[in-house]
């Protein structure tokens, strides 16, 4: 080439420069062999074709340049390669094992787990497949000789189709390649093979959705409303036959890839978990009080479904955690249980001021996470905590508390609950005293849990807008917490929000919920109220959380979500806790 059609080609490339920052980066999984780190072409081909732009992701078990490479890619491609060593299964190598790949098999397996919890869409091929069985809780049979009855392993070239599997038909994969029904009404799938191992379990996060005429699985896809999907076979050798799975993973990315620049810009907000009710709490009434687990917040906990790793995977910057105080059974005074639970938060904001800290504030938020960290706020649930004396509630209001939800399941001095027995007919006179001190003190009035006489007393009494912190929508789940339409109105009418919660039993009764049921609660009250009115209150830890967001590293499935229903980027933040700030702000400036 001379040096003009150097030029020539340079000019043109920048030219190209443009289209490509709008091209998501996949990850491709890179084998190892003889010391050198390589690629099959049809793995980066494809990415390709499908408007990808393809990056090799070596082998290595520096988990910083792990977490440097998922900073970087939109999607994660695991390529095929030799045989896992058995003993990560916990078992001997059969005799018919084939080669092994130290090298490669450790880093693969724990980038595969970060992916997963990131929501990141993942692609498995051929080992590909049997890595996410192996990494996420799933099995592979070392060797199918004994079982097959279909040749999985050809001599064929890898371009030529060898034999058919079977495609559940209510499955992503089926949807992907629309394969046609046949005679015997199955969907089936011409591909090509080339394995003598093989999932024989996908799991607690996969189902298997195409089968060999043997019953080997060669597909397994999430069931948790995630974009994973692993294939037997080999698409990259396949051309166009093979692309449209390629296409599936380049889109997905795409969308990934616009979640996480929205999370860049927005400002995420959980207006409820109870994540303290596991705190090792010590409540000093005399004597040492012991409640809860020793938690780690600052690991990822499998107790627990918020902490600050998984706060970082489900891109959530704060959360409020309640001090949620029980009607009966404590062995210390409620109030005590609730300095107990605040003095063990603020324990843990300590010990890890590099990345979380306290916030009263909306505009703490804003500053934590300019500054990279992630923000806890604090309330309590059940007006309970103050025993019946005001200056108890100046007391957490001192304390910092952002909300006070006025009861929980069972009426108390303040007022009655959904589930309690009509004790005062609403709101009692004592509560009344405890709304206006609550007005005077900045302090939000929270009304989930409460009875809708209750609801309708507060409305009339307090002078600032009012929350309900976590409830669903009644029209749509028949449940004394959820609210009614009428409540809803009249919430919005008084400037106030409602935040979706996603507690199973309030969004459906009939069968298991999940985050399609979370979204259509969440539309119903924006058709409702307007979309100044609402949010998010997870209840995670306090039984909520359902498939898609059970826990905080899937939120940003949430966000997804909103992005496919076309909100614009402002009406995400005001679902993302835009609203409840706004109300935050009126509150706290009222005092």
């Amino acid at each position: 080439m001379n040096t003009f059609d150097l030029k020539s080609q340079t000019a043109d490339a920048y030219k190209q420069l443009h289209a490509a920052k709008q091209r998501p980066v996949v990850g491709i999984t890179g084998n190892y062999n003889e010391q050198t780190c390589k690629l099959a072409e049809g793995y980066y081909k494809q990415i390709i074709a499908a408007g990808g732009t393809p990056v090799i992701i070596p082998p290595t078990s520096d988990k910083a340049a792990i977490m440097s490479a998922l900073e970087g890619i939109d999607a994660l491609l695991l390529s095929g390669g030799a045989d896992y060593n058995p003993l990560y299964a916990g078992e001997e190598p059969c005799a018919k094992l084939g080669g092994i790949n130290t090298e490669r098999d450790l880093p693969e397996l724990l980038i595969t787990q970060l992916a997963f919890n990131r929501q990141m869409p993942i692609l498995g091929i051929c080992r590909g497949i049997q890595t996410l069985a192996m990494a996420l809780g799933g099995h592979v049979k070392q060797d199918i000789s004994d079982i097959q009855t279909v040749k999985h392993s050809q001599d064929a070239d890898r371009a030529t189709a060898t034999h058919t599997v079977t495609v559940k038909e209510d499955s992503t994969l089926c949807a992907i390649f629309k394969p046609s029904v046949r005679q015997d009404n199955t969907r089936k799938l011409a591909v090509n093979s080339f394995h003598h191992q093989a999932v024989d379990n996908p799991g607690p996060h996969f189902r298997a959705v195409a089968h060999a005429a043997d019953g080997i699985i060669e597909a397994i896809e999430s069931t948790e409303y995630k974009s994973v999907l692993g294939v037997q076979w080999h698409p990259e050798c396949m051309g166009e036959d093979g692309l449209p799975l390629f296409c599936w993973l380049v889109s997905n990315a795409k969308e990934y890839h616009e979640v996480q620049k929205v999370h860049d810009r927005i400002l995420t907000l959980d207006t409820h978990c109870d994540t303290p009710m596991f705190f090792d709490l010590k409540v000093d009434s005399g004597e040492a009080e012991h409640f809860g687990q020793s938690i780690h917040f600052e690991q990822r906990d499998e107790r627990i479904l918020v902490d600050l790793p998984k706060m970082t995977e489900g891109r959530l910057d704060a959360t409020i955690m309640v001090a949620y105080i029980p009607q009966k059974g404590l062995e210390v005074s409620p109030k005590a249980y609730a300095d107990g639970i605040f003095d063990q938060i603020e324990r843990i904001a300590r010990e890890n001021k590099d990345y979380l800290s306290i916030a009263h504030t909306p505009a703490e938020l804003l500053v934590n996470k300019q500054a990279g960290r992630k923000s806890i706020m604090l309330g309590i649930e059940n007006g309970h905590a103050i025993e019946g004396k005001i200056e108890h509630l100046e007391h957490f209001a001192q304390r910092g508390i952002v909300y006070m939800t006025l009861c929980h399941n069972g009426d108390n001095d303040i007022c009655d609950s959904a589930k309690g027995s009509k004790t005062h007919g609403g709101v009692s006179a004592f509560g009344e005293q405890v709304i206006r001190r609550m007005n005077e003190l900045g302090v939000m009035v929270d009304l989930s849990h409460a009875a809708e006489s209750s609801f309708y007393n507060a409305l009339e009494i307090s002078s600032t807008p009012i929350v309900c912190s976590h409830s669903s929508a009644r029209a749509l789940c028949d449940h004394p917490r959820n609210l009614t339409d009428e409540q809803m109105r009249a919430l919005a009418k008084a400037g106030g929000v409602c935040q979706i919660t996603l507690y199973p039993g309030f969004l459906r009764t009939d069968e298991k919920a999940t985050i399609m049921d979370a979204m259509q609660h969440l539309e119903h009250a924006i058709e409702v109220m307007g979309i100044d009115h609402v949010g998010l209150g997870t209840d995670f830890d306090g039984d909520g959380g359902v498939p898609g967001l059970a826990d905080a590293s899937e939120l940003s499935n949430f966000t997804r979500q909103l992005l496919q229903r076309r909100y614009s980027e402002a009406d995400i933040q005001k679902i993302w806790g835009g609203n409840f700030l706004r109300v935050m702000q009126q509150v706290q400036q009222h005092r």
